[in-house]
């Protein structure tokens, strides 16, 4: 009975951790990957954050084939809340990432 109170406990203390889950609303109209995801990657997550920066430990993102590498990373840790580790994005800055992720990624 004692250890099933403590994996209740657990399951409990996990379940109230649990990330949000973002859904992005993308509305069809095409996403600039120069214009309008590459400057948030560079300030959230690479070159003015320093995390994804060039020599990180943690992936680059500061080219088109390196981002586009880690799409679906990218993606998950979007969606679950966990990135970026300092800061925050804006849920316009979410849906610009998923959305272009969503509509091919494309190198326009």
């Amino acid at each position: 009975m004692k250890y099933i109170l403590y994996f209740l406990g657990l399951a409990a203390l996990f379940a109230s951790c649990s990330t949000d889950n973002f859904e992005p609303t993308c509305t069809g109209t095409t996403i600039s990957f120069a214009s309008e995801v590459k400057p948030i990657i560079d300030s959230k997550c690479s070159t003015n954050s320093g995390c994804h920066a060039s020599g990180s430990r943690h992936g680059v993102y500061t080219s088109y084939s390196a981002i586009t590498a880690d799409q679906s990373d990218i993606s998950r840790v979007i969606k679950n809340g966990s990135m970026p580790e300092q800061g925050s994005l804006s849920t316009n800055e979410k849906n610009t990432i998923l959305c272009w992720i969503e509509g091919g990624a494309v190198n326009n």
